[in-house]
């Protein structure tokens, strides 16, 4: 059994590392602590991430946080049994700098190493909360380029059961708000600012909503914000809180009747939301409603674990090894999977 789990998460923007501990075989996972580098202050001049820069970044960032953790955890490096790391999917030179640290701090201590998919460490992340979730249960992921409906029986057990044939939810934020003349990055300032908009203002699109599926389509809310931007011309500012209130609330209504369906089909009663798009307010506020008249519970990660970070990492390695799913390796050579599909995972 491994008792001190080293995790080191650098798919894109952010740098993190985090050490958990596994008391024993079948008890969960506990977090002794964390530590996360944004580099939002770093692509802020160009609008979006940099692929270069963030590699470069994680090289800095990652050993000087490492040593953070240990020393917040008050453990040694000595003590850690097993290094995981992010295999994929992210940008192929972000997600080598994690892998070639992780590797060689296993080979260094002389333990075993494991790579982590990304989404799992997302999927996963509720299990750390003061609430965490019991399988089986129905997952909406909603990370970055990704959004899938997930249909979870267990560690390693996940069926696909929707997808974005485009654009991500996540995207249609960033991208609609980047339309709107919005800084970088363009999601969560969208989400501040439709606080002050009327979501009514504006007739946009829900695509796919009523398709019979359950599919995602973002791309064409995008086309129809830009064309509205362009039709209000130099009375965009004056609007802008209300077009960003409209563009999340087409958004969120997506979302929340794709899954609401999604649990009907699968006739559960429990869902996860997990990634960086399940920390919006609307979102949490609109499913926790429509969830309570259901009887359905519905979990979250905690808001400051939705970002990517090296506690769902270390939390997902933890569970795979639990539950028999996964075997650390000590032969320390590595490769990433940029593109790698979450249900390949499937046992």
């Amino acid at each position: 059994m491994y008792r001190l789990i080293l995790g080191i998460e650098s798919s894109c923007d952010e740098t993190g590392v985090a050490l958990v501990r596994v008391d024993a075989q079948g008890s969960a996972p506990v977090l002794l602590a964390h530590a996360l580098h944004s580099q939002i202050a770093l692509h802020q001049a160009y609008g979006g991430v940099v692929p270069e820069l963030a590699s470069r970044d994680h090289i800095r960032r990652v050993l000087p946080l490492t040593r953070t953790v240990l020393a917040q955890a008050g453990a040694s490096l000595g003590a850690v049994d097993l290094v995981a790391f992010t295999r994929g999917p992210g940008l192929a030179g972000a997600l080598l700098v994690g892998a070639g640290v992780a590797c060689a701090l296993g080979a260094a201590l002389g333990v075993p190493v494991l790579g982590v998919h990304h989404l799992e460490g997302h999927l996963l992340s509720p299990f750390l909360s003061a609430d965490p979730p019991e399988f089986p249960f129905v997952a909406l992921l909603v990370s970055g380029g990704h959004t899938q409906l997930m249909r979870v029986n267990g560690v390693g057990r996940y069926t696909l059961l929707g997808e974005t044939i485009d654009d991500a939810a996540g995207e249609a934020f960033d991208k609609s708000a980047k339309l709107m003349g919005l800084p970088y990055p363009g999601g969560p300032v969208l989400a501040r600012l439709a606080q002050d908009g009327d979501a009514a203002a504006f007739k946009l699109p829900r695509p796919l909503l009523h398709s019979g599926d359950l599919d995602f389509s973002f791309a064409g809310l995008k086309t129809a914000v830009l064309t509205q931007a362009r039709k209000l011309g130099a009375a965009l500012e004056e609007r802008k809180a209300d077009l960003a209130a409209s563009t999340q609330a087409a958004i969120v209504e997506v979302l929340v009747k794709k899954s609401l369906k999604a649990l009907d089909r699968a006739q559960l009663k429990r869902l996860v939301v997990a990634g960086g798009v399940g920390a919006n307010r609307l979102l949490r506020d609109t499913l926790d409603q429509a969830c309570r008249a259901r009887g359905v519970r519905v979990h979250y990660p905690e808001l400051h674990l939705c970002t990517d970070n090296g506690a769902m990492i270390a939390m997902a390695a933890a569970m795979r090894v639990q539950a028999g799913v996964a075997e650390a390796a000590c032969d320390y050579a590595f490769d990433v999977r940029p593109r790698w599909p979450l249900q390949d995972l499937s046992r």
